[in-house]
C-alpha cells in the first residue's frame, strides 16, 4: 500500500510504547472546516496527554468527509510517578501556621520530616504522586477534547447536552502494542469507545474492528476510503489532468476548490462532462464561477483558444454504469445554471451597448457608507479626483475621468450582482462591448488592485490613476468621519488600501504630492457633510480650484477668505479649520504603512526616520529614493565614519548652545583657522557644498552621498588635530561655527540626528 508521507513517516515503532489510535465517526464535516478540525483534535489531545504527564515519539491527525482520526506512535504506558518536597514552617511554629501547611500539602503531621535548617528545625513534606495508567488519562483528555471541541459552529441532537459539528455516532479508541490492542473505556453522552469503525457510506461492507492504524488504514481503503485529503487531492488531480488531457484539453488549476472537493469525497471517483454549445460564447470567467460557486466543477479549457469546453466533477462511488447516469445529473443542473448565466450576461451586453447609463443612474440609490452618500456620489469625486492626478501620469484628463464614471458601473449589472466575485473583470468586458476605449475598459478590471500585498499593481497608467483616486477618495472619506483603524480592527481595509497607494506610486515610480490630493479630497468631504450653500458653497468650491492650481491649502484658504466680507468667512473658515489637522494625520499613516513595507524589504526604520524628518515627505517615491541612498551609504566606511563624525560634532555645538544661551550657526571664516587640519576641513565643506546643493536640487541623491563621503576625512582629521573649545574665544566661536556648517550640510541630505549608533 503506497502511503503518503504522514503516514508512512509513523512507521518507527518503539516495541515498549503503545500506540494510540483515536476516530471520531460522525455525519458528513463541512469541507472547510475539516483540515482545521484535523489540527485541533491533534493538538487538544496531545497537548493534554504530555500536561498529565504522557510523552510521545510522534503523531499525525487525518480527515475525511465523515470522520477526524488521529494516531500517535510511542506513547508512555504510564505516567511517571512524580516526588515533590515542600518546605514548610519552623517546627515551633505557630499551629495555624502548620495546620495550613498540611492542608496545603494534603498530609497528615505523621507524614512530615523535619530537618535541621540554619534557623532550626524546619518542617518537610514530601508528596509522591502515583503514576496512572495511558488508558486513564487518554480517556480523559479525549472526552475534554470532545466536550469542548472548537468548532465554528456545532449542533446538539437527541436528548444529550453534547454538541458536534454532525450528530457524532461513534468513538474508536485502541492502545495497541506488540501483545494486541485494547480499548480504552470511555462514554460520552451514550456514545461507548470501541475499536470498530465503517468504510464507505454505499460501498463499504459494514461495520468491522482494527487492531492498530497499519489496519485501520488498510481496511479503510479496502472498503473504499482514502483517510489522508492529501492523497485524495493528488488521486483527484491526476485522474483530472490525464483525462482532459487525453482529449488534448487542460484542466483550469484551482487549488482551493481541489482542497474543498478532496473534503466531500472519502473514494474520489473523477468524471469529465461536456457543456452545451449553446454556453460556450460565455465568458470563460463566467462559465469558470458559474461551475465553481454552483456546482464544485472543474473547468477544462483549451489550451489553443483559452475557451472552457468542458468540465469535471468529482462523485462519491463508483457506479456499474462508469458515472454515465451522475454525468446525465450533472449536466442537467449545470445547464439550468448556465442559463440563468447566459440570460444576465445577454442582458447586461445590451444595457452595455447602449453606454451604460442605466447602470450609472442606479448607483445613485446605493449607499456606499451613510455618512459618505452614495456609490454615485462617489464616483463622482473619484473622477474629478482622477482628472486632477491624470497630468502626473501625462495622462489625457478626459480619458482617466472616463474610466472612472464606468470602473463600477458592472456593480448595477446582473452578472455582478450574481458573482460579486466578477466586478471589475464584468465591466471590462462590458466597456469593450460599448466601444470604450481599450485603456478604459482595462481600467474597470485593474483599479480595484492591488488587494493584498502579493496581488499585482495596474499595469497601465490610466487603470493606475483611477486605482490611486478610488484609494484615496476611500482613505480621506473615512479619515474626515473619523473611521479609522483601531488595533487589529480595520472594517473597511483602509490599510490595505494605504498600502495598495504605496505600491502603485513606488512601482510605477510616480512623482505624486500626497498632501496636495489628501487636502482637497478631504475638502470635498466637508464640504458635503457641511450645510453649506449659496456664496459660502461657492467660496469652497473656489478654494478646491486654488488647491487644485497651485496644490498648497493655506495659500488657497487665504486667497479665498481675502476676497470675501469679513461676515461671510467664518462659514469657510468652519468647514475648512480641519483639515490640515486631519491630513496631517493621514499623511502620518500612511508613512506608518511605507515604514512597514520598507521594513519588509530589508531597510533600516532609523534610516526610514532620517529621510521622513525631511521636506517633500508626502513624494513617496523621492522618500524612497533618499532613504535607499542613505541606506547605501550608511553600510560605507566612509558612512559609518562620517556619521560618527556629525554627531560628535552636533553634540559638541548643541552642549555649548546650551552653555552660552546662543545659536552658533553663522560666521565661520578661514581667515581665524590655526592649523592646517582647519583650514583642509574649510576647503572641503565649500568644496562639498557646492556639489551637495545642485545634487539634492537635482534629486541625485548618490552624488549628494558621494559628496558626503568626501568629508570624512578632513572631520577625522580635525577632531584629532584640534580643540574646538580654545581659550581664545574668538576661535572658539569660529570652530563653533564651522561644527554648525558640519549640521547643516548633513542634515540638508537627511535627519542624521535620526540615525542609531
Amino acid at each position: 500500500m503506497n502511503l503518503p508521507l504522514p503516514i508512512a513517516q509513523l512507521r518507527r515503532k518503539a516495541t515498549d510504547m503503545p500506540d494510540l489510535l483515536i476516530e471520531l465517526f460522525s455525519e458528513e464535516i463541512p469541507a472547510r472546516m475539516q483540515a482545521r478540525a484535523a489540527d485541533d483534535l491533534k493538538k487538544r489531545v496531545t497537548d493534554g496527554l504530555v500536561n498529565a504527564g504522557l510523552t510521545y515519539a510522534g503523531a499525525a491527525a487525518f480527515s475525511t468527509p465523515r470522520r477526524l482520526a488521529l494516531t500517535i506512535e510511542g506513547l508512555l504506558a504510564e505516567s511517571p510517578t512524580l516526588r515533590e518536597e515542600r518546605k514548610g514552617p519552623r517546627v515551633d511554629a505557630p499551629e495555624k501556621a502548620i495546620e495550613g501547611f498540611l492542608r496545603g500539602a494534603g498530609l497528615t503531621r505523621d507524614q512530615l520530616e523535619e530537618r535541621d535548617e540554619k534557623k532550626g528545625r524546619v518542617f518537610f513534606a514530601v508528596i509522591e504522586k502515583p503514576g496512572r495508567p495511558a488508558a486513564e488519562i487518554v480517556a480523559e483528555v479525549l472526552e475534554d477534547a470532545i466536550r469542548n471541541f472548537p468548532w465554528p459552529k456545532s449542533m446538539r441532537w437527541g436528548a444529550g447536552s453534547l454538541r458536534w459539528v454532525r450528530p457524532l455516532h461513534s468513538i474508536l479508541c485502541i492502545l495497541s502494542d506488540e501483545a494486541g490492542a485494547e480499548v480504552v473505556p470511555m462514554d460520552v453522552d451514550g456514545i461507548t469507545s470501541g475499536n470498530t469503525t465503517q468504510g464507505h457510506r454505499f460501498m463499504g461492507s459494514g461495520r468491522f474492528a482494527v487492531s492498530g492504524f497499519d489496519d485501520y488504514a488498510a481496511k479503510l481503503k479496502r472498503d473504499h476510503v482514502i483517510l489522508s485529503a492529501e492523497e485524495r487531492a493528488n488521486a483527484i488531480w491526476q485522474d483530472a489532468t490525464n483525462m482532459a488531457f487525453a482529449s488534448g484539453l487542460e484542466v483550469v488549476e484551482d487549488r482551493g476548490l481541489l482542497a474543498e472537493v478532496a473534503g466531500l469525497v472519502e473514494w474520489p471517483v473523477v468524471l469529465m462532462g461536456e457543456i452545451g454549445a449553446d454556453f460556450l460564447s460565455l465568458p470563460p470567467e463566467v462559465l469558470q464561477t458559474s461551475m465553481k460557486e454552483h456546482q464544485k466543477f472543474f473547468s477544462v479549457k483549451n489550451p489553443k483558444t483559452g475557451r472552457i469546453e468542458r468540465f469535471i466533477t468529482v462523485a462519491n462511488r463508483e457506479t456499474v454504469d462508469h458515472g454515465k447516469t451522475i454525468l446525465a445529473g450533472n449536466q442537467k443542473v449545470l445547464s439550468a445554471r448556465l442559463s440563468d448565466a447566459k440570460f444576465f450576461w445577454e442582458n447586461d451586453l445590451r444595457v452595455a451597448k447602449a453606454g451604460m447609463s442605466e447602470w450609472t443612474e442606479r448607483l445613485s440609490n446605493v449607499t456606499f457608507h451613510n455618512k459618505l452618500g452614495t456609490q454615485a456620489a462617489r464616483i463622482a469625486r473619484i473622477a474629478a479626483l482622477s482628472r486632477e492626478i491624470a497630468p502626473v501620469l501625462s495622462v489625457d484628463p478626459d480619458l482617466a475621468q472616463q474610466a472612472a464614471q464606468v470602473a463600477k458601473a458592472d456593480l448595477s449589472s446582473e452578472m455582478v450582482y450574481e458573482f460579486p466575485e466578477l466586478q471589475g473583470l464584468m465591466g471590462r468586458y462590458y466597456a469593450e462591448a460599448a466601444g470604450l476605449p481599450q485603456a478604459v475598459a482595462n481600467a474597470c478590471q485593474q483599479h480595484y488592485a492591488p488587494l493584498g500585498p502579493s496581488d499585482d499593481v495596474p499595469s497601465e497608467d490610466v487603470s493606475s490613476i483611477v486605482a490611486l483616486a478610488d484609494k484615496l477618495d476611500t482613505l480621506t472619506g473615512f479619515w474626515a468621519i473619523d473611521e479609522k483603524p483601531t488595533g487589529s480592527k480595520d472594517p473597511f481595509a483602509l490599510r490595505r488600501a494605504a498600502l495598495g497607494v504605496i505600491r502603485i506610486v513606488l512601482t510605477g515610480d510616480m512623482r505624486v504630492n500626497l498632501d496636495r490630493f489628501i487636502d482637497s479630497q478631504l475638502l470635498k468631504h466637508h464640504i458635503t457633510q457641511s450645510d453649506a450653500d449659496g456664496a459660502d458653497l461657492a467660496a469652497l468650491n473656489d478654494m478646491l480650484d486654488e488647491i487644485a492650481d497651485h496644490g498648497v491649502f493655506g495659500a488657497a484658504l487665504e486667497t479665498v477668505l481675502a476676497k470675501l466680507a469679513p461676515d461671510a468667512q467664518a462659514k469657510v473658515q468652519e468647514v475648512a479649520a480641519p483639515v490640515p489637522d486631519i491630513s496631517a494625520d493621514l499623511l502620518a499613516f500612511f508613512h506608518d504603512r511605507l515604514k512597514v513595507y520598507l521594513r519588509d524589504q530589508g531597510m533600516r526604520h532609523d534610516v526610514i526616520d532620517a529621510c521622513l524628518s525631511m521636506p517633500g515627505n508626502d513624494d513617496l517615491t523621492l522618500l524612497v529614493k533618499r532613504a535607499r541612498a542613505l541606506g547605501g551609504f550608511l553600510t560605507t566606511d566612509d558612512g559609518e565614519n562620517l556619521l560618527q563624525g556629525f554627531k560628535r560634532a552636533n553634540n559638541i555645538l548643541t552642549q555649548a548652545e546650551e552653555k552660552d544661551g546662543v545659536e552658533y550657526s553663522f560666521g565661520a571664516d578661514v581667515k581665524f583657522a590655526e592649523t592646517d587640519e582647519e583650514k583642509a576641513l574649510f576647503a572641503a565643506l565649500d568644496s562639498a557644498e557646492a556639489q551637495i546643493a545642485p545634487a539634492m536640487q537635482a534629486e541625485d541623491f548618490e552624488a549628494a552621498m558621494s559628496a558626503m563621503a568626501s568629508l570624512r576625512a578632513p572631520i577625522d582629521a580635525f577632531f584629532t588635530a584640534v580643540q574646538v573649545n580654545s581659550d581664545n574665544q574668538v576661535v572658539r566661536r569660529n570652530r563653533l561655527n564651522l561644527l554648525s556648517r558640519i549640521r547643516v550640510i548633513c542634515l540638508s541630505v537627511a535627519d542624521l540626528n535620526r540615525i542609531e549608533g
